[in-house]
């Protein structure tokens, strides 16, 4: 059956649309001005594209020299090592203390995980993180990239929220049947678990590889450095690639080949463009396919209080 709708409905339905599509593109529109410009040609840059380069304005050079530079590669692989261990101890470890603060058994239970979310407020500073983990002997040191993230308490509060909707009988049976702790953990809760866990696990993945605070205050070693570091140092040192192109003289950090190609067919600006596309691409590949845990693996977690 066929529902009418009044003119003052159909009127709203227009303007709703009109309103998602304006924002729709305000937001999608700054990534697609850098990947358009990223693939421009110098002359193009200058003049400035703004929907497609033109014919005889598309060059793949930027990517080349960038690609040429085996900083990239590099960076890549030690942010993929960082997102991968970072993301699996967290999300186990994090899981394992949510999971161990629901035991009604746990001695001051209420008042450790108090203490937890505390720590969610109070912020020592700066300072005293850096030289907490210089003694710890996490300077210069993959590991600083993944050990003070082995738990995190935003995402406990999450886990144990959907830990205590799971029906307590499941546990019983498996505790019946002779399963311990770790046991009714990793064959139990861990399984049932996944909406919570898959969305916890995106977020801390897009953490970790947007991170570069530790790498910057942390990380003098080039051989650690992540892709966000590799980029950072780039978009930091734009105007000595300008007075490269203009002197020709070859800076710290920037490779030969890269100045060369600055100077005959590259921007400051494509590059920019470039390694900015290149950090954000693998995030944007990932997305889609975890997307669908979002809204309900929040939903399910914040069933309870």
């Amino acid at each position: 059956m066929k529902i009418s709708t009044s003119r003052s409905d159909s009127v709203f339905v227009v303007i709703s649309y009109i309103i998602v599509i304006v924002v729709a593109f305000l937001c999608f529109y700054p990534f697609w001005f850098m990947l358009i410009n990223s693939f421009a040609t110098r002359e193009a840059a200058v003049q400035g594209v703004f929907i497609f380069p033109g014919r005889g304005e598309f060059s793949f050079d930027t990517y080349m020299a960038i690609f040429r530079d085996g900083d990239v590669f590099r960076g890549m692989a030690v942010s993929v090592m960082r997102v991968l261990v970072s993301t699996v101890g967290g999300i186990v470890f994090s899981a394992m203390f949510a999971f161990l603060i629901t035991r009604q058994k746990l001695p001051f239970r209420k008042v450790i995980y108090r203490f937890a979310i505390i720590t969610m407020y109070v912020n020592a500073g700066l300072i005293p993180w850096y030289l907490v983990m210089r003694m710890y002997g996490l300077f210069n040191n993959f590991h600083v990239y993944w050990v003070p993230h082995m738990i995190n308490v935003f995402f406990v509060i999450l886990i144990k929220t959907y830990i205590e909707s799971i029906p307590p009988a499941l546990e019983d049976s498996a505790r019946v049947d002779g399963a311990g702790f770790f046991k009714t953990f990793f064959i139990i809760i861990l399984p049932l678990s996944k909406p919570i866990l898959a969305t916890a696990a995106l977020f801390m993945a897009v953490h970790q590889w947007n991170s570069f605070i530790d790498n910057f205050l942390l990380v003098q070693n080039p051989n650690l450095q992540t892709v966000q570091m590799i980029l950072f140092n780039y978009l930091r040192q734009t105007e000595s690639i300008a007075n490269a192109m203009r002197n020709a003289a070859t800076t710290g950090g920037i490779s030969d080949i890269m100045i060369q190609n600055l100077r005959n067919n590259m921007t400051v600006e494509s590059v920019r463009n470039t390694i900015t596309i290149i950090a954000m691409a693998p995030i944007m590949v990932i997305y889609p396919f975890l997307q669908k845990y979002f809204a309900g693996g929040i939903m399910l977690g914040a069933v309870k209080g």
